[in-house]
């Protein structure tokens, strides 16, 4: 690919967008951000598209979605005929006119375009696809990304973001398009007025709280409790829809952080909007400690995910892992349902393969199946899908993901923060209505089950050659595997690349039966396991740490033993 042809076409046409096209100007001198802009293009895979905003290929702005959108009508075309497609979109910066550029491409070719009027969280728009009746949805949302990032989330007609399948035939479609001569494009304000793009009606936003509604396990029990909780949806879509749903269910006591109420796609006081992080919670700490709050609640930009902190006995506060909220809410769950005698028969609870292995020990106790999925949540979905194509979608409790990701009900195929904020004060209430705190809880399962501490670390690779690095470090890491982590002997790979895993104890080989994907797990003596995967989303390398132990400080000595051991290859 002839990167500095590329930038002189780009100059030539890319004038509409003015920011665009003045950045093509500044960097005319400077060959490593050419080279960087145009190396290549933003591969469309299962997440869609991802990058930082701004000119070229490599780049998110109103080209590149025109394209991508010109591609994914051409795949509708090819195996609809026709059909409509929902589209909706987060706070960030141009996600309105990244979905009005994708209604505009969609129109013009004849596929009908239903918006949303504003910002919505993307499990909304999982749900649109499917109550509207689409062959397929749009989410513009780079997640939690630093603000300098966008994105651009293709979903399939059952609500679950595109398989492999169906995004390698879009990306298909979109390599065999010319940027600029290949898209076609109508007026928006016209294609609104002769109904080819529609607004989506505000009542079905009713019928999705409603549906978010039946997931209850205790109503009634928030309005009987003084919970006192702190909420930031992190200048996101969380803002109207999680307030609705809070005051709903009867929590009276809801204090919102003014700084990160409204949407603001800079992120001004939390430059990482990520839950997971301490630093994006640090505007909620400080007013729970002012309010005295029982718990913060937080949800990131797009409002798929929610991260917490429960206030301690020192009133100092304590920060949850995904794991930790997921396992309290599945022995929540579990535990009340079985205790009305609601729970179905052969319930099944779904995680991903790098969520924690505590949830065997709790599924087991409620005799629930536990089924594990590759990362991403439109594994969970495919579940859903398929329980639902026996007509036994009621047999699923509860999906969830490390990553602050979480699903009861399946009115949705995608995590949804809005019906996991619902259930984590619901059950913050029923605790408390108990004597206890979530830290008691916490703790309660630990000492039950024993001590999992699951830890996560991010090597990032930026530029050009991140790629190359990390297909290296996969590439080095099948070819030359530990033989033992962390002083305890290696006695299972799981080569999910390659499909196969291999006992190391007793010499056997067994087919793994999930889509191929670069991930590699290595289970050590005692249960403890390293996997290692490249995002999906960003140019980083993550490796998922489980360490096990008696006791809190054995486990945390374990984590920092396998993390030295697996940094070394990192190198």
């Amino acid at each position: 690919m002839d990167y500095k042809k590329l930038y002189a076409e780009w100059l030539e046409k890319a004038t509409e967008d003015e920011k665009v096209a003045q950045e093509l100007r500044d960097i005319k001198d400077d060959n490593d951000a050419i080279y960087d802009r145009f190396y290549t293009p933003l591969k469309f895979g299962t997440a869609g598209l991802r990058g930082v905003l701004g000119a070229g290929i490599n780049r998110m702005n109103i080209y590149v979605v025109r394209q991508a959108t010109q591609g994914l009508a051409n795949y509708i075309i090819k195996k609809y005929g026709k059909g409509a497609v929902a589209i909706s979109h987060d706070s960030r910066i141009n996600s309105d006119l990244f979905k009005i550029e994708a209604a505009r491409v969609l129109a013009a070719n004849g596929i009908k375009a239903y918006i949303t009027e504003e910002l919505e969280p993307t499990p909304v728009l999982s749900y649109l696809v499917r109550n509207l009746g689409c062959v397929a949805g749009i989410m513009v949302t780079a997640s939690h990304n630093p603000a300098k990032y966008n994105g651009y989330k293709a979903y399939g007609e059952d609500g679950c973001q595109m398989t492999d399948v169906a995004a390698g035939m879009v990306f298909d479609e979109i390599e065999a398009l010319d940027m600029f001569d290949d898209v076609k494009l109508c007026d928006f304000d016209k294609a609104l007025a002769d109904g080819s793009i529609e607004y989506v009606k505000d009542s079905v936003y009713d019928t999705y709280l409603e549906e978010v509604k039946k997931n209850q396990v205790n109503p009634g029990i928030c309005a009987e409790s003084d919970l006192k909780v702190v909420y930031t949806p992190l200048n996101g879509a969380g803002n109207k829809l999680v307030r609705r749903v809070l005051s709903d269910v009867g929590m009276k006591d809801v204090t919102v952080v003014p700084e990160q109420e409204n949407p603001d796609g800079n992120f001004t006081t939390c430059p990482f909007p990520n839950p997971e992080l301490k630093e994006a919670l640090n505007k909620g700490l400080e007013l729970s400690e002012q309010v005295g709050a029982d718990l913060l609640l937080a949800t990131d930009p797009d409002s798929d995910r929610v991260s917490i902190a429960v206030k301690k006995a020192d009133g100092t506060y304590r920060l949850y892992t995904g794991n930790e909220i997921g396992a309290m809410l599945t022995e929540y769950i579990l535990s009340c349902r079985k205790a009305k005698g609601n729970l179905p028969e052969n319930p099944i609870v779904v995680k991903t393969i790098v969520t924690t292995k505590i949830l065997e020990a709790i599924c087991k106790k409620y005799d629930c199946e536990l089924v594990n999925v590759l990362t991403g949540f439109k594994y969970i979905g495919e579940v859903i899908l398929g329980l639902e194509q026996k007509g036994e979608e009621d047999r699923y409790v509860f999906g969830f993901e490390e990553s602050c990701g979480y699903l009861a009900g399946t009115y949705v195929r995608d995590k949804d923060a809005v019906v996991a904020s619902m259930l984590i004060c619901e059950m913050a209430s029923y605790y408390k209505k108990q004597g206890k705190s979530l830290v008691d809880v916490i703790e309660g399962i630990y000492a039950e089950y024993g001590y999992y501490i699951n830890t996560t670390l991010d090597f990032y690779f930026e530029g050009a050659a991140g790629m190359d690095k990390m297909n290296a470090i996969l590439s080095n890491l099948r070819d030359n595997a530990p033989d033992a982590i962390a002083g305890n002997k290696v006695e299972q790979i799981d080569d999910y690349f390659l499909k196969v895993s291999k006992n190391l104890v007793t010499g056997d080989s067994k087919e793994l039966f999930l889509p191929k994907s670069n991930v590699l797990a290595y289970t050590t003596e005692g249960g403890n396991c390293a996997i290692v995967r490249p995002s999906g989303t960003e140019p980083k390398i993550k490796i998922y740490i489980t360490a096990i132990g008696d006791t809190p400080a054995a486990a945390q000595e374990l984590t920092k033993k396998i993390a030295a051991d697996m940094e070394a290859y990192l190198k």
